[in-house]
């Protein structure tokens, strides 16, 4: 059965708490249609993962999104995720990715940027990523380390049917009870295969790495894909740039097409369409 789904779990006897993430129907609809090379399919998986990951948990209305601007054959991944779980992203490139390529070849000297924004404040909060790791999961590690001071640990896999992660993250005072504890948990995950921590339900993959732990599961959250075909804002967008202008755009082109690159959408205007644009807009005048 497809899973779209991330879960927080907890050790309890050894103050170390994580998230198990897994998207199979919903990472499928993202991509759809994109026809990615493996390479970029894994790239924005990972991105996609960890974005879904920081957003868990939100306590307020918002959205986090991930945005690289490359100078290498990427030009460009973006990566959305609302406080309840809404997912959407894309990505660009410059030229076609034949086979594997690192980070750094990927992406030049792009830079990460996370964006927080509190829709209900209307503030936003900006950081960047640091590119000192040479994977997705080693920049994240540094990050999440730095940015909530707690040492942080992260597997990432992802194909253009599936994607999958687990995050660690040792709390203060855990070696108390275990000094040795973080260090068997991080060998234990660092068993796991790609295709482990992309095919199999949290329960089964938790309980397979941590059988001899005490693991608390918590409640687990749904994971959707949703990009919503705003007609109406393309229409405006239009009718601002005037009807003399998209009259001349028409009669150049035989037809106008918008093309929403994040939703992979094309708004299409034929004359008709065109006289009913301006029309209605004559009419609300």
């Amino acid at each position: 059965m497809a899973t779209n789904s991330i879960q927080r779990f907890l050790f309890k006897e050894h103050n170390i708490r994580g998230q198990v993430i897994q998207l199979h129907d919903a990472w499928q609809q993202m991509t759809k249609d994109r026809h990615y090379p493996p390479i970029i399919s894994q790239l924005l998986g990972e991105l996609t993962a960890v974005s879904v990951v920081m957003a868990n948990g939100m306590k307020h209305l918002g959205k986090i999104t991930l945005q690289v601007q490359g100078s290498g054959p990427v030009n460009l991944l973006v990566v959305e995720v609302t406080h309840d779980l809404k997912i959407r992203g894309v990505a660009k490139t410059s030229e076609t990715i034949d086979g594997q390529k690192t980070l750094d070849e990927l992406l030049g000297d792009g830079q990460i940027l996370v964006t927080m924004e509190n829709m209900q404040t209307k503030h936003h909060f900006q950081s960047y990523v640091s590119r000192d790791g040479e994977t997705i999961a080693e920049c994240f590690e540094l990050f999440f380390s730095q940015s909530e001071q707690l040492p942080s640990k992260i597997w990432l896999a992802a194909d253009e049917q599936q994607l999958g992660g687990i995050l660690i993250q040792k709390m203060p005072d855990s070696d108390e009870n275990d000094a040795d504890a973080w260090d068997r948990i991080v060998h234990l995950t660092d068993t796991l295969s790609d295709e482990e921590l992309t095919t199999l339900d949290s329960e089964t993959l938790l309980h397979r790495l941590f059988h001899e732990e005490l693991v608390e599961l918590f409640e687990e959250q749904t994971v959707v894909y949703e990009c919503p075909q705003d007609r109406q804002r393309v229409d405006d967008m239009l009718r601002s740039l005037g009807e003399e202008e998209i009259r001349k755009l028409l009669e150049e082109q035989g037809e106008i097409v918008i093309h929403n690159e994040i939703c992979n959408v094309h708004f299409r205007y034929d004359a008709k369409a065109v006289d009913e644009l301006f029309t209605e807009s004559h009419s609300v005048q």
